[in-house]
């Protein structure tokens, strides 16, 4: 066995999982919040797959923080906000056939107490388009949205109704009175040649590739310019809808086919993951073909109620799962490797490449991630390079050609200072571990002028206050002008800039109108949801996805900023409770306990608490549920439902799934082999269920 190939020892896969982690926690806010994404789908992909796999070959390693349910693009000005009324969620990945197989088989084992039950997939493409969210009342488009973060995106209705194969009534019968259609809006590559003749004869932009077109198009603030890009829209999903029309994933393609909706005609009902991947070889064998582009398929359990016990993760749907395509590649060469710095400080390396064609879309950079991955791949300046991207995004690099480096090519030696700052830059030690962090870090902190403008940057993006008018562009031009060096300097902003010779509407890129609605969004954000404003603080190992556990656990900021601080002592009851939260493990633990004993930042926090006043966190569960805000731990072998479908049950119902046995507990649920949680909860005088309680609690 090569060494590069020797399976990794535990402590060797918490470091590759470090790395991983950081690698995606970058690159979702590089797409989602900057709009700027630096590595390819595939890439992301490729870290993804191998992430999960270090998880499944070491659950006690496992971050469920790892990927976050940011989804979508950011907002753009013009448009106002529409809030879905379910979430437009993401999808999870397959890498290849034996990741097909293991979804199926996951469906199979999350029902194996359903005795003599059969599970029908659907496999349909995967169009490379942008998603859409139409709503319907009495049958009449009344609003479209775009996905935007997953639970509000644009209004752009006016666009959408120019789309001719969009129906403005539905057709037929048996719609509900208020249904979310949800689809992929594309252009198709006659309309894409086309637009790009017409171009090119005006001396006008080429336009990259018809997904890029096709989402610009649909930004218009003009809905007569998006008519005449003839947009087309294929119907595959549905959201909110006020009464049950059907019992089947395929059943309901049928139905949208039935009220006027395109839907595709290449998807099936499958038996097996036989017949998926059989289905998925036959589409890619077409795909040059079908006149529009695709990059993968999607496999979706058939049976609808079996897809709400199966439920969902963070992000996305355990019953669906997006099988992808491979990705194109090309060579070019390395010209130099330059290093940005991060809100955490981290310091990361940048290819520059000599600019490249890679399926139609000239490629210059490339993100390295750390100094680790150049030493891996041994890539020097003036290397040639294979590289390889799929999609609209800047690609990574996939191996160097030795055999045409350079006679006097020199190893690369990663900087060990700040290049902004100049303070010292290191790799941190873990303490318990003594394992060596992947990244080098500035010791800087908000010295460092690059992390002060990157943590602006986080505190107002998306999936924290998402502040209209405030993006990258105008955090770097208030940071350097002295205007804004902290996130309470924002709150008032407006304040000062009345007393200021030059106020804001006389400022480059502002007017009058500009500056009011910039106030007003400010304004707007003062009372933040209490998960956006925990993940805007831009704390470490701290995603939406977490900020949302400490939210529902804490119920408040007041709650959740004295619980943390108790925790510093690890014999503390507090401390016990961080880490009893289901999914929050000791890497995230500790560090959001250093980010509230640190001086300067509970300065900033307290400076910005007088300005802002975070919302209570208030579950959406109906008065009826029996388990509504209840702490449940569950044990033992359970023979009528799967752990994980109990685990599923419970949090639809609005309880608290903790991992471990306290005196806040209320319930113990155990099966056969319960050990030492049993006991435990036995002491304490927690209320114990065996699994024929808990269903008829819950039933």
């Amino acid at each position: 066995m090569s060494e590069s190939h020797k399976p990794l020892s535990e402590a060797e896969a918490k470091i590759e999982l470090s790395r991983l982690h950081k690698i995606l926690s970058d690159a979702n806010n590089d797409y989602y919040n900057k709009d700027l994404p630096k590595i390819t789908d595939s890439q992301y992909d490729e870290y993804r797959r191998k992430y999960e796999a270090i998880e499944k070959k070491h659950p006690s390693l496992k971050r469920k923080d790892s990927l976050s349910d940011q989804v979508g693009a950011l907002p753009q000005s013009g448009f106002s906000k529409v809030k879905h009324l379910v979430p437009m969620l993401s999808l999870g990945n397959a890498f290849n056939d034996d990741d097909v197989s293991d979804f199926v088989e996951r469906g199979h084992k999350f029902f194996k107490h359903d005795e003599g039950l059969k599970l029908t997939f659907t496999a349909e493409p995967k169009i490379d388009g942008v998603s859409a969210n139409l709503l319907y009342e009495n049958g009449v488009l009344v609003q479209a949205s775009t996905r935007g973060d997953g639970e509000t995106g644009e209004d752009i209705t006016a666009n959408i109704k120019t789309i001719k194969n969009i129906p403005h009534k539905l057709k037929g019968e048996g719609w509900p009175d208020r249904i979310e259609v949800r689809g992929e809006v594309y252009m198709d590559h006659a309309e894409f040649e086309k637009l790009n003749v017409d171009a090119k004869e005006k001396n006008e932009q080429i336009y990259v590739n018809p997904r890029n077109l096709a989402s610009g198009s649909l930004r218009q603030l003009d809905a007569k310019v998006t008519a005449r890009r003839n947009l087309k829209f294929f119907a595959y999903a549905w959201g909110f809808a006020s009464s049950k029309f059907t019992s089947t994933q395929i059943e309901a393609m049928q139905k949208l086919k039935q009220w006027g909706f395109a839907t595709n005609p290449l998807t099936i009902l499958c038996n097996n993951a036989n017949e998926m991947l059989a289905h998925y070889n036959k589409i890619e064998s077409q795909r040059a073909t079908l006149g529009y582009d695709i990059d993968g398929v999607v496999y979706k359990l058939n049976d609808l109620d079996l897809q709400k016990r199966w439920g969902f993760v963070a992000r996305a749907p355990r019953w669906a799962i997006a099988h992808k395509f491979p990705a194109e590649q090309a060579s070019t060469i390395v010209e130099a490797i330059d290093i940005q710095v991060g809100r955490t400080g981290a310091l990361t390396p940048v290819a520059r490449l000599k600019p490249v064609t890679v399926g139609g879309v000239v490629v210059s950079n490339a993100t390295l991630h750390n100094e680790d991955e150049i030493e891996r791949k041994k890539i020097r300046v003036g290397d040639s390079v294979i590289v390889q991207r799929a999609g609209d995004v800047i690609p990574q690099i996939v191996k160097v050609i030795e055999d045409k480096r350079p006679s006097d090519s020199k190893l690369y030696e990663f900087p060990k200072i700040c290049p902004v700052c100049g303070s010292e830059a290191i790799r941190e030690i873990d303490a318990k571990t003594g394992q060596v962090d992947v990244v080098r870090r500035c010791t800087g902190g908000l010295v460092c002028s690059a992390q002060a403008k990157e943590n602006l940057k986080h505190f107002v993006s998306r999936n924290a206050l998402d502040i209209d008018g405030l993006g990258d562009k105008q955090v770097e031009m208030f940071f350097e002008q002295g205007l804004i060096k902290q996130a309470a300097d924002i709150f008032t902003l407006e304040e000062r800039d009345k007393e200021s010779l030059t106020p804001l509407r006389n400022k480059e890129g502002f007017g009058a109108k500009s500056a009011t609605k910039l106030f007003e969004a400010i304004k707007a954000a003062r009372e933040p949801e209490l998960p956006r404003f925990i993940f805007a603080l831009g704390i470490r190992h701290v995603g939406i996805t977490n900020a949302t556990l400490f939210a529902k656990t804490y119920g408040n900021f007041e709650g959740f900023e004295k619980a943390v601080i108790a925790a510093n002592d690890e014999k503390s009851e507090a401390y016990q409770q961080l880490l009893s939260i289901d999914g929050i493990g000791e890497t995230v633990a500790r560090s959001v306990i250093t980010f509230f004993h640190n001086e300067k930042n509970q300065q900033a926090l307290d400076e910005l608490l007088k300005q802002v006043t975070p919302q209570t966190y208030v579950l959406n569960i109906s008065n009826d549920s029996p388990v509504a805000g209840k702490i449940i731990v569950l044990t033992g072998t359970l023979e009528k439902i799967s752990r994980a479908e109990a685990k599923a049950q419970a949090e639809r119902m609005g309880a608290k799934v903790s991992s471990s046995v306290s005196a806040k507990t209320d319930y113990l649920v155990a099966g056969e082999k319960a050990g030492s949680k049993l006991k435990k909860a036995q002491d304490l005088g927690v209320k114990v269920l065996s699994e024929d309680e808990w269903l008829e609690l819950v039933r």
